[in-house]
C-alpha cells in the first residue's frame, strides 16, 4: 500500500513538473541558468517590438455595403462539438462528447433552418475533426447555397503553445481535409480559442487565405499590420461580448438568460447601424442551437429586418468587398 502510495505521489510530480514546463523551443533559447527579464526592466525598443508584432493597421469600412446598405451584418458560428467537450486535451468523457454531439446531431440542423427561412447566410468555421466525424454537416450548409465553410483548426488545438512546424502541419492537414469533404477549399481562418502564437499570421499568409477572422483591435473590418508593415490581410474582428459561450455558460458566473443576451446584440447592432459600419456576432451551434436560445438569435434576425438598411454576407463575400473598395486587389 505505501509503496503504491509513493509510486503514485512521484506520478503525480512527475505531471505536474511536466505541465509546467517550458515549451522545447523556450527550453533551447533561453538558458536554464538566464532569468527572462521583467517587463518593467524592458527597454522602449522590446516594448515596442511586443506590441508592433501584430496591430491594426487601416480601416476597410467603405462608404456602403452591397446594395446601398448603410451596415454589415456577419454570423458566424464555430461549429467545435465534440473537439471542446474534450477531444483537444484529451478527455474522452462520455457526458461532455454527447454534449457535442448534440451540435451536429441536433443544432446545427435548427440553426442552418433557421437562417435558410429567413433567407440570411452565414459563415461555418469548423475544426476539421468537427466535420470528420459527422461529415453529414457540409451537406446541410451547403444545400441553400448561400452559406460559407471556413476553418477553424485541426481539433481545437491550442495553436499558441505548439512550435511553427507543428501548427503549420495541423492547418494544412485542417484546410485539405475540410476541402475533402465540402468540396471547396477554405478562403478564411480564425484560430481555435482566438488564440495567436508567434507564427500563426505567416503561416495564414503562407496558406493564401483571404481573410482572418480572430483578433480584436476594432469592430470594423481592418488590414493587419506585422512589425509595421501592410500584410494584405484583411481582419473581421470579433469580441467576447459578441460570442455566445461565455454568455450561455450555465456552470460559470457570466450566465445571462437569452433575453437578456437578445438585447446586447441589438444595442450592439443599432450603434453598428448609426455608424454605418459592422456587427459581428460568433456563435456555436451546440450552445446557440439549444431551444430556448435561438429565440435569442431569431430576434436579433427580426429586430435587424424591420429596421433595414442591412446587409448580411459571409465572411468570405464582406472581405472580398472591402478589398476591392479598398483597392486591395488592384
Amino acid at each position: 500500500m505505501i509503496k503504491h502510495l509513493l509510486h503514485s505521489a512521484l506520478l503525480c510530480l512527475t505531471f505536474s513538473a511536466l505541465a509546467c514546463a517550458p515549451a522545447a523551443t523556450e527550453i533551447e533559447t533561453a538558458p536554464a541558468d538566464v532569468a527572462p527579464t521583467p517587463p518593467w526592466e524592458w527597454t522602449e525598443e522590446e516594448v515596442r517590438a511586443k506590441v508592433d508584432s501584430i496591430r491594426a493597421g487601416r480601416d476597410l469600412t467603405p462608404d456602403s455595403w452591397p446594395g446601398g446598405a448603410r451596415v454589415a451584418v456577419l454570423l458566424s458560428f464555430d461549429v467545435d462539438n465534440e473537439t471542446v467537450q474534450g477531444l483537444r486535451d484529451g478527455e474522452a468523457s462520455i457526458g461532455p462528447l454527447s454534449q457535442g454531439e448534440y451540435g451536429s446531431r441536433v443544432a446545427l440542423p435548427r440553426v442552418v433552418g433557421l437562417l435558410d427561412s429567413e433567407d440570411v447566410p452565414a459563415t461555418f468555421f469548423f475544426p476539421a475533426w468537427s466535420l470528420k466525424l459527422a461529415p453529414q454537416q457540409a451537406g446541410i450548409i451547403q444545400a441553400s447555397g448561400r452559406h460559407e465553410i471556413a476553418v477553424h483548426g485541426w481539433i481545437h488545438e491550442r495553436n499558441s503553445v505548439l512550435d511553427g512546424d507543428t501548427e503549420r502541419r495541423l492547418l494544412e492537414q485542417a484546410v485539405d481535409a475540410i476541402e475533402e469533404i465540402a468540396g471547396t477549399r477554405p478562403v478564411g481562418y480564425r484560430a481555435p480559442s482566438w488564440n495567436f502564437s508567434p507564427n500563426t499570421l505567416n503561416i495564414v499568409r503562407d496558406l493564401g487565405f483571404v481573410y482572418e477572422s480572430s483578433l480584436m483591435a476594432d469592430d470594423r473590418p481592418y488590414e493587419l499590420v506585422a512589425d509595421g508593415e501592410a500584410t494584405g490581410i484583411v481582419e473581421l474582428p470579433v469580441e467576447w461580448i459578441l460570442d455566445d459561450a461565455p454568455l450561455f455558460n450555465p456552470l460559470g458566473t457570466r450566465y445571462s438568460p437569452p433575453r437578456d443576451v437578445l438585447q446586447v446584440w441589438i444595442d450592439e447592432f443599432d450603434r453598428a447601424w448609426e455608424e454605418r459600419t459592422m456587427l459581428l456576432l460568433t456563435m456555436h451551434p451546440h450552445i446557440v442551437g439549444h431551444r430556448s436560445r435561438l429565440v435569442a438569435l431569431q430576434g436579433l434576425i427580426d429586430h435587424i429586418q424591420a429596421k433595414g438598411g442591412a446587409w448580411f454576407g459571409t465572411h468570405e463575400t464582406a472581405a472580398r468587398y472591402v478589398r476591392e473598395q479598398a483597392g486591395m486587389d488592384g
